[in-house]
């Protein structure tokens, strides 16, 4: 398993984590951004794309 965690203080909903890792993060209702805090190994690749398109580089994989 990984640990995701997205600053939401520099987080500004654009969504362009959704495209890369749709199965972590998703955008409600009110397009505010949640997301799966722990997924499996096999979505690091897709976090790890997500992490690279952040405009506001909120997203980080903790170790």
């Amino acid at each position: 398993m990984i640990k995701v965690n997205v600053d939401m203080a520099k987080c500004q909903h654009y969504g362009q984590c959704v495209f890369e890792a749709p199965d972590v993060f998703t955008l409600n209702a009110d397009d505010k951004l949640e997301y799966v805090a722990e997924v499996d190994d096999s979505e690091r690749a897709n976090v790890e794309a997500a992490i690279d398109v952040c405009p506001m580089q909120a997203i980080f994989i903790v170790d």
